[in-house]
């Protein structure tokens, strides 16, 4: 027990100082721009990077029962659908002839085959006291469980979506049925499955709406069998080997997207721990092949886009002023560890804010709000480390809009991020090669442009591009190097912070996968 104890204490006096007493002048003295690679899927899991982590997943079908999954349920014997009147606050009834969003429904796993049913302005499925199914709960309230139970060798596949007949037990342990077309009720006790059986539902299931992320993972493994399977992940994804390779081939940072889970050593369920102890190996391994760090609160705490990889359970985004000191702390956690660590060169303080539509948001009052604090919460640490400010992305949005604000801090070592990425919207796909890589030295070299003041102060970060476009399985494997080639050239001379490539490593998908394109490929680093 003593040698354990003196170990302990070698071990904290070694963590000390190698971590902390260095001089802010290495930090100071780093010469910009950076050329980085974002370790995307190491500390916050997507599954479309490495789908394998998902296989062993109980009644794992296709992401058909992760939390987020989206469903459709249509009545065998009315063939009309269920929908949440008006969106939510009131009953369920079934007298739509089509779906869409007020007849889509979202699970919240409890476990392989039992759920809440969260609706389009995001309350749940209960049954009142009359049995009446409706929708009027909110999150944190007493929600009920429902089990959706399968007929056996019902499944059929319908484009690329996937169909069950299904019938959904309430606790109560009857079954929902329609008795009219305003009417939805738990109180059938019946057990075939004909047609005419008013608690037979055809379930179809959106398989493009899934959400595979940290969230889904953990929940969908248990408190069981989620620990090792990260672990094992953390262990292996990303090593001391691969911050070499990197130096080896000109790179001279990383951006390690991390979640707000990661303060803690036994994080609220479904999340696990570790992933602090895989950032502090970063950090040593960064010191020891000259490599810097951005470390970028990637997932908050009721995200902030509604994306899986902001951690979100069911795609809501609601992240807002209630979360902003919550989200303080985490940042205030980071910058107390790692301020003064010489290869900490900046913190982000969030990826991707959204900006406020129909389905939530964050209004930019609010954003700057949070971004004053915890640039706040970085400068209690240290002067030297950036602080970078995400821009928000939607509609809403403008990539102008932070630049007051980060003028107004009074601080040169304030960043502003954008994401270049030829994807995501239907103006890329039947684009060709040529298009392409014309758009990045006429359309992206003119928004850099727009975004740099005549001081060049906030300084600007592509945080986030990649060597695929619009339908990625579309030209050679020489055309996407020179898209890359033609990004790194525009993003170095018009970005005076740099650039950093999303991601490193990306199953099966070697447009995305830096490692891939430089054992691959010839880029210009």
């Amino acid at each position: 027990m003593a040698f354990n104890s003196f170990a302990y204490h070698l071990l904290v006096l070694y963590f000390f100082f190698s971590f902390s007493l260095v001089s802010p002048a290495q930090i100071s003295n780093f010469k910009l721009p950076l050329k980085a690679v974002n370790l995307g899927n190491w500390l916050v899991i997507e599954r479309w990077m490495k789908p394998s982590l998902f296989d062993e997943i109980p009644n794992n079908e296709l992401l058909c029962y992760y939390d987020g999954t989206q469903i459709q349920l249509k009545s065998t014997k009315f063939q009309k659908y269920l929908t949440a009147e008006n969106g939510g606050g009131a009953s369920v009834v079934a007298n739509r002839d089509s779906a869409s969003g007020w007849e889509t429904f979202k699970l919240r796993r409890i476990d392989e085959n039992t759920f809440n049913l969260r609706v389009f302005k995001k309350q749940f499925l209960n049954k009142d006291p009359d049995t009446r199914i409706v929708a009027i709960s909110n999150a944190g309230e007493n929600l009920e469980p429902f089990q959706i139970l399968k007929q056996n060798g019902s499944r059929r596949q319908v484009g690329n979506n996937i169909e069950y007949r299904v019938r959904i037990e309430a606790p109560n342990g009857l079954f929902l049925q329609v008795k009219s077309d305003t009417e939805v009720t738990a109180d059938y006790a019946g057990s075939r499955w004909e047609d005419e059986n008013p608690s037979v539902f055809i379930m179809t299931i959106l398989s493009d709406k899934n959400l595979g992320g940290e969230y889904q993972l953990t929940n969908g493994y248990g408190p069981t069998r989620a620990p090792q399977v990260l672990q094992d992940h953390r262990n292996s994804y990303i090593t001391e080997q691969d911050f070499s390779f990197l130096l080896s081939k000109g790179l001279n940072a990383v951006r390690i997207p991390v979640g707000w889970w990661i303060i803690y050593d036994s994080p609220p369920k479904p999340f696990v721990g570790g992933s602090l102890q895989a950032l502090d190996n970063a950090f040593t391994w960064a010191q020891k092949y000259g490599i810097k760090v951005v470390v970028d609160l990637h997932a908050l705490k009721a995200s902030q886009n509604g994306n899986e990889h902001s951690g979100s359970r069911d795609g809501y985004k609601e992240w807002g002023n209630s979360n902003i000191q919550e989200t303080v702390d985490v940042i205030d956690f980071l910058a107390k560890r790692y301020a003064n660590h010489q290869s900490l060169i900046a913190i982000e303080l969030m990826n991707e804010p959204w900006a406020e539509d129909d389905t939530g948001g964050i209004p930019l009052d609010t954003l700057t709000e949070y971004y004053r604090a915890g640039h706040n919460a970085v400068r209690k640490y240290t002067s030297n480390a950036y602080v970078i400010l995400s821009n928000r992305l939607g509609g809403g949005a403008n990539r102008k809009e932070l630049l007051p604000f980060a003028s107004g801090l009074g601080d040169d070592r304030v960043v502003i991020d954008v994401h270049f990425y030829n994807a995501f919207e239907p103006k890329f796909d039947n684009m060709s090669i040529g298009d392409n890589i014309n758009y990045i030295y006429g359309q992206r070299a003119s928004e850099l442009k727009e975004v740099t003041t005549s001081n060049r102060l906030p300084l600007i970060f592509v945080e986030e591009w990649s060597a695929s476009w619009g339908n990625q399985n579309v030209g050679t494997g020489k055309d996407h190097e020179n898209f890359a080639n033609a990004q790194i050239e525009v993003y170095e001379r018009g970005a005076n912070f740099g650039w950093a490539f999303w991601s490193y490593k990306v199953k099966d998908n070697e447009y995305w996968s830096l490692q891939q394109m430089i054992e691959n490929y010839h880029l210009n680093l």
